[in-house]
């Protein structure tokens, strides 16, 4: 582990809810946190109405892929954020945990995903506040 916080965003697939906390964290913090995001159980491929939302904040993660919830991912995460993945994340004494309850943008277009994005960076933004992490504009 570094001497970053480190991150870890969870949800269901990996596709679009997780991956656009962990860029938004990723840019936000300046590279200033460690990131991770992870599902229980990972889509084959990043949301595209997720990436095309984050593209107009000019983040760009088309080249991301979801990953799967690892107990390693978990242990060497300082904080982990879930999203509506349940009890599937493993529980571990000294860490912190948050759920965020945030609408799915699976299956929506880039206009119903725009709130979602939104509603996420409000969340990292208190989230690295919460850390002690200068936050770039």
């Amino acid at each position: 582990m570094s001497d970053k916080p480190s991150v870890l965003y969870v949800c269901v697939h990996n596709a679009g809810r997780s991956q656009m906390a962990a860029a938004y964290t990723m840019h936000l913090s300046g590279g200033a946190v460690e990131v991770r995001s992870a599902g229980s159980e990972p889509a084959e491929q990043v949301n595209q109405s997720a990436v095309e939302a984050m593209l107009e904040e000019g983040i760009d993660m088309s080249a991301e892929q979801p990953k799967i919830l690892t107990t390693e991912a978990v242990k060497d995460s300082d904080v982990v954020i879930t999203m509506g993945c349940g009890d599937t994340c493993p529980i571990f004494p000294g860490k912190r945990y948050e759920d965020w309850e945030l609408e799915d943008p699976a299956g929506k277009g880039v206009e119903s995903v725009r709130p979602i994005r939104d509603e996420i960076r409000r969340r990292v933004v208190e989230m690295l506040e919460s850390l002690d992490v200068p936050v770039r504009s």
